[in-house]
């Protein structure tokens, strides 16, 4: 039986958006193993739900037999991606740098592999960037850009009306750069990344092409958000980040738990590796269930059911299958009644319902901690809290006691 082609799995679970050579591509991709890269910015110490499309679209390409290569901008990240941004992004010291990757390539480790035959490898632009002579650089690739096709790139534009430094403006040349590097020294023939660099993978398949006279491709995924167009992995905390110690695999799991019921589907394709039939079977259509009124089989339970089994699948991928069944356990238990409950630990001395919050990571400040309680989102042993005065009493500071905020947050708070 013949090995189906990665691109046909790219498009049916919903990742391509924009591509350059689309049928050469696709041959190539059905006709031995392709280098391709993505690149990561290391501007953090941990990977966010942001890059886990790219790491599941590296997976199946990995799968299909072809060779990743993880791209870490050591150098770029010195000057920054204006891509998406109204500011210029802070500087980061080469070993801050050099940390963050080490990181990367730990997360990264759970989606493809860095060892084998089609092993994936990481390079840091760092490399080849850092020592570079200015002067020779703009004679070599700055000649082959044009200063009035760049502004009209979108990640540009964007930024023309607050300002954009010549400091940002290298950033396209250099990310060029990258791209005809790779080709050079491991034969990559494409760059992938999310839809927000097409301007700047573009810029790199054009580079190639008029200093060595070859044909690369270029193939963009579209960005994770949700069914109204907002990125996902945001919380009132931030980010949701795949390390551990960021983002527990609990809150982990409870943010996919908690998603839309439109975006369902999606994130089974886009997510998991689970097959397209078996997804189908999961996820419930809401035509099937109008005018249906027997609670057994509502489409809401359904449609729960269904989000339990994503938060699983995800959660396993990005720690593991025994911290996605804890969190399964911990998420029951919070809100099913199980046995298991997640915990958080406060120091002693809080007894004050503000204080309380502040310590569990449940409310950023005090004022914020008055703005939930005044809201009436505030219960502690399912009690909904009237002021801003609530104290525990001594007998919940010994044996813990259970908190909620809102519908979606309920811990077991355990003093000292």
């Amino acid at each position: 039986m013949q090995k189906k082609n990665v691109y046909d799995i790219l498009k049916e679970r919903g990742f391509v958006k924009q591509v350059v050579g689309e049928e050469d591509l696709y041959k190539a991709l059905g006709n031995g193993s392709v280098s391709f890269y993505i690149g990561f910015d290391p501007t953090a110490d941990s990977l966010h739900v942001g890059h886990f499309l790219q790491l599941m679209a590296m997976s199946w390409m990995q799968k299909a037999g072809h060779k990743p290569i993880v791209l870490v901008g050591g150098g770029t990240g010195m000057v920054g991606d204006p891509s998406g941004r109204s500011d210029m992004r802070m500087l980061m010291t080469p070993e801050t740098v050099m940390a963050n990757c080490e990181k990367f390539k730990k997360q990264m480790s759970k989606f493809f592999s860095f060892e084998g035959e089609n092993a994936a490898i990481m390079v840091n632009n760092a490399d080849w960037i850092l020592n570079l002579n200015y002067i020779d650089f703009l004679r070599d690739v700055g000649v082959h850009f044009s200063v009035n096709r760049m502004l009209t790139a979108e990640c540009f534009k964007q930024r023309m009306e607050k300002g954009l430094s010549f400091f940002e403006f290298n950033y396209m040349l250099m990310q060029a750069y990258d791209y005809l590097v790779l080709n050079k020294k491991y034969g990559c023939i494409l760059e992938c990344g999310g839809d927000d660099q097409w301007s700047n993978i573009l810029a790199g398949a054009d580079l190639i092409r008029r200093k060595e006279g070859k044909e690369v491709y270029a193939l963009t995924f579209g960005l994770l958000t949700t069914s109204e167009g907002i990125k996902m992995g945001k919380t009132q905390k931030g980010a949701v980040w795949l390390d551990a110690a960021k983002t527990s695999p609990y809150e982990f799991y409870q943010y996919w738990r908690n998603i839309g019921d439109d975006d369902v589907e999606k994130c089974f394709k886009l997510l998991t590796f689970l097959p397209l039939d078996e997804i189908a079977a999961i996820v419930p259509d809401k035509k099937d269930y109008e005018g249906e009124v027997k609670p057994e089989t509502s489409y809401e339970k359904r449609i729960n059911q269904a989000k339990a089994r994503l938060a699983y699948e995800i959660t396993a991928i990005v720690h593991s299958e025994e911290q996605a069944k804890l969190a399964k356990e911990q998420s029951e238990g919070a809100f099913g009644g199980g046995d298991t409950m997640p915990e958080k630990h406060i120091p002693a001395d809080c007894r004050k319902i503000a204080d309380i919050l502040v310590a569990a990571g449940l409310a950023p400040s005090k004022s914020e901690a008055r703005r939930l309680i005044d809201g009436g989102g505030i219960k502690v042993d399912d009690e909904k809290v009237s002021g801003f005065n609530f104290e525990i009493t001594d007998s919940m500071a010994a044996n813990g006691f259970v908190l909620s905020k809102g519908k979606k947050a309920r811990f077991k708070i355990i003093v000292g």
